[in-house]
């Protein structure tokens, strides 16, 4: 049993945490500077560490986002499980602008981004059979009563948005909203041992709804709408955690996903790697 370390990503207009005080701090990873500086506070009896996706100013669009520097960044500074929060289109009537979905399966259409910390020297193949967390899932959605408990977010790769066509395949493949940025940050937390949730705030209905389309003023006039309600749902989830945290699965996902044999090893992986996987490569 230990303390909770809760490491919250911030999405499309989420920049602060309300009443979380604390400072900025710079983090280097190996695989390079995160996002942003990691804002680093308290909240009662958890620490959190807060990190913009997209930047201070979104000024980091989808794919420039690294994923595996922002993942190793949260896992430096001690973060036993990530809630990332996340700005979304829906692909179905019944999640409409201005609800909430906390998601548990994902579809990845992204393309070109670096999608794993492990690679030639040091090979490892975690499941994803099941993506998040479902206790922490459970925990969000306490906190979180009004949102759509589970569903489909299908990451495709943007910047722009769909066309019709896509957007009507993807209703057709069972998915129920979309994104640009969850994947492949839940597959590195995944490889991290890093428990994951994710809460989808819908803007805007995606393109298959019929009318003009996605666009960002109608994008960024739900965003502010629902920024006021992401912003408390952080205090809300951390004053609702259990005193204690208990072991999660995923703490010991990398026992049985490294498959290179200690002698084979690429000194210059394990070096590098030690970062996110230390507790398997010492």
């Amino acid at each position: 049993m230990t303390g909770w370390t809760i490491g919250i990503i911030g999405g499309s207009g989420l920049y602060d945490i309300a009443g979380l005080a604390g400072a900025w701090e710079r983090v280097e990873t190996p695989w390079g500077a995160p996002s942003d500086a990691i804002f680093r506070g308290r909240v009662g009896a958890v620490d959190v560490a807060f990190l913009p996706r997209h930047g201070r100013g979104h000024v980091i669009p989808p794919g420039d986002i690294n994923a595996r520097a922002n993942i190793a960044a949260l896992k430096l500074v001690g973060c036993t499980d990530v809630v990332a929060i996340s700005s979304v289109g829906s692909l179905v009537a019944e999640r409409p602008p201005g609800s909430f979905s906390i998601v548990d399966q994902f579809i990845d259409r992204t393309k070109g981004r670096p999608s794993s910390f492990f690679g030639p020297g040091l090979v490892a193949h975690v499941s994803m059979a099941d993506p998040v967390c479902p206790r922490l899932s459970a925990l969000l959605a306490d906190a979180m009563p009004e949102a759509d408990r589970g569903g489909t977010y299908l990451a495709m790769e943007g910047p722009q948005f769909s066309t019709r066509a896509e957007s009507r395949l993807y209703r057709s493949w069972g998915a129920h909203v979309i994104g640009m940025t969850a994947m492949p940050e839940a597959r590195l937390a995944r490889e991290a041992e890093l428990p994951y949730a994710l809460v989808g705030m819908v803007t805007d209905l995606d393109s298959w709804h019929e009318g003009e389309g996605v666009d960002v003023a109608q994008v960024l006039a739900q965003v502010g709408a629902n920024t006021a309600r992401a912003r408390t749902l952080g205090a809300d989830l951390l004053a609702a955690l259990p005193a204690e945290r208990a072991a999660s699965p995923i703490d010991a996902n990398l026992d049985t996903a490294i498959i290179t044999p200690r002698s084979a090893r690429d000194p210059v992986m394990v070096e590098r790697l030690a970062s996110i996987a230390g507790r398997v490569l010492r």
